[in-house]
This record gives C-alpha cells, structure tokens and sequence, in this order.
C-alpha cells in the first residue's frame, strides 16, 4: 500500500510534499498498470479533471503534462 497519495486541494504527495503524482507514485502506478495503460490513462485523465478544480490558477498545459505528460 502506498503512502504517496494526493493530498487536496494542494495536489502535493501526502509522503514526498512534492507536486503529486510524485515519481515514486509514477513508477507505482506504472507497475500496478503494466498491462492496462488505458485504464491507467484513464485514471489520471479523472485524477487531472478533479485537480484542475482545484488548482484553477495553474496553467491547463503544466497540470496536463503533469498528470498525463509522462505516461506512454
């Protein structure tokens, strides 16, 4: 179980402090994922809407290469 999950409305790591997803998450995510990057894409496209509520004042463009930017 990780303790790298977001914590709102700042959308920073509840471990790390950084930005979330953190890239210790990211390569979590990455494993949980390994054989559904769809679904993964999705998660984070639902993670990217309910953050952007929230972090209205940050660029669409950073926040979408932040959720959904690194994955493949």
């Amino acid at each position: 179980m990780t303790t790298h999950l977001p914590v709102t409305p700042a959308w920073t790591c509840g471990c790390c402090g950084v930005d979330w997803p953190c890239q210790i998450h990211r390569r979590e995510l990455q494993a949980e994922y390994d054989d559904a990057p769809v679904s993964l894409a999705l998660y984070l496209a639902a993670q990217l809407v309910d953050a952007a509520e929230d972090l209205a004042h940050v660029p669409a463009g950073y926040l979408h290469h932040r959720f959904l930017g690194w994955i493949r």
